[in-house]
């Protein structure tokens, strides 16, 4: 991880609905619980019509704006593959990038204006070679028994990027976010995810 006197820059994307915002309000209970400044900025494209859902994180000693500028994203966290394609040039060359792979197709794809993008795996591997992970999210909340887990399995995997931080701020983050009927099925999908990068 950076320098204490450095900024952090996490760009968290996808689609209305799949738990974008919770992800980084996850992230920013366990960083500034941590000790870090923290400052988080969202854009709502539509969301609940399954528009694009983005957020800039922020995270360091001293953090004085929430937004990250273009080419400038350490870890890129996607919970839909095209909507990670809308911010490849965001990810600095040497940044670490974890993809949902899911499809969910926008308005124009199907009303048949436009083709859905099927190189957007390849391309991210290409440029980033072994520091992009693309995971079956959805798959895996599947055979927790909750689909809407992914993008918790998605945080879990994330957090190997931060050895650091205990498993148990993790956990705390979710029960402190979550409904208590909802804790051990989110706990046993942020192991899960966590298993994937280790």
């Amino acid at each position: 991880m950076e320098k204490n006197d450095t900024v952090t820059n996490i760009f968290l994307s996808g689609v209305g609905g799949q738990g974008t915002i919770l992800a980084s309000n996850i992230l920013a209970e366990v960083f500034l619980n941590a000790g870090h400044d923290v400052k988080k900025a969202e854009v709502h494209g539509m969301a609940q019509r399954g528009g694009d859902v983005t957020t800039h994180f922020r995270f360091g000693k001293k953090v004085y704006s929430p937004l990250i500028k273009e080419g400038e994203v350490d870890y890129l966290l996607s919970f839909e593959l095209l909507e990670a394609g809308r911010y490849i040039n965001w990810v600095k060359p040497e940044g670490k990038i974890i993809i949902n792979r899911q499809t969910i197709f926008p308005p124009a794809v199907s009303l048949g204006q436009v083709e859905y993008p099927n190189d957007i795996e390849a391309t991210f591997k290409k440029y980033f070679k072994n520091n992009v992970s693309i995971i079956n999210g959805q798959e895996m909340a599947r055979n927790l028994g909750n689909i809407q887990a992914a993008n918790v399995i998605l945080v879990g995997a994330f957090s190997n990027f931060f050895p650091e931080i205990k498993d148990s701020q993790w956990q705390d983050a979710i029960k402190e976010l979550l409904a208590p009927k909802l804790h051990d099925l989110n706990i046993k999908a942020f192991h899960e995810g966590k298993k994937l990068l280790q």
